[in-house]
This record gives C-alpha cells, structure tokens and sequence, in this order.
C-alpha cells in the first residue's frame, strides 16, 4: 500500500508568514508580505524625508495611484506644511484633506446622522413579514 503524499510538500513557505507558496514563485515572501514590507518602506521613507506623494511612487518605482490609494485608506498622510500642496478633496465637500475621504466637518456630520438615525430604529426593531 502506497504512502499518502504530505499535502504540503510541493511547497516553500513564505519567511514571514508562513504560508505555503508553489516551490516554482521566486520570491521568498508571499505577495501579501511584500506588500507590507513596501509599506514599511515607505513609511520610514515619509518619516525621514519631507517628500510628497509623486517623490515616494518615483523613489520607489511603484504607481502614483498606489501612493494615493494608501492616503485614502489613512495609512499615511500629508504632513501638516504640505497642506498647500494637497491634492485631495473631501468627497462631500470639497474641503482639502490630508488623508481618507472626507474632511473632519464632514466626518462630524456623518457620525451625527448615523447616531441619530439609529436611535429613530430603535423604536420600531420589531421584525415584520413582508406582504406579496
């Protein structure tokens, strides 16, 4: 009777992670991984530099859209004297904004509604059929 294969033994491992990669990927983290060592980079990078969005992509050769992706999600942000130079925009108001999607005013008021529409709910939770 034949020996069942370890399922993981056509594979490498990711040195960060630990998760199982083809033994044919060249690279020795998994995607996930390299990622967020870039994202360590350039963290650092932004700490020791006073750069902008455009000097990052360049420096590390990676796509401008990324850079602006990583400001939107708040990761990182534009210092406090880059404020002039800001190219983004609160989506609701227009307001400049140093990272995310909207301004703090914005912010403010989408908390405030969020809480006040939930409190209106409340009241009436009980569940219903729906009719046909």
């Amino acid at each position: 009777m034949e020996q069942p294969q370890d399922l993981f033994g056509n594979y490498k491992y990711c040195e960060e992670c630990k998760r199982p990669l083809p033994l044919t990927y060249k690279e020795n983290l998994c995607p996930s991984c390299i990622e967020q060592k870039l994202f360590r980079e350039v963290k650092e990078y932004i700490r020791e530099n006073d750069v902008n969005e455009y000097d990052v992509a360049q420096h590390f050769h990676i796509p401008h859209m990324q850079v602006k992706k990583w400001i939107r999600e708040g990761r990182i942000e534009y210092k406090d004297d880059h404020l002039n130079t800001i190219t983004m925009h609160c989506t609701r108001c227009g307001a400049p904004i140093s990272f995310g999607t909207l301004c703090a005013k914005c912010m403010r008021q989408k908390d405030v509604s969020v809480h006040s529409s939930a409190r209106e709910d409340v009241s009436d939770s009980r569940m219903r059929f729906i009719e046909d």
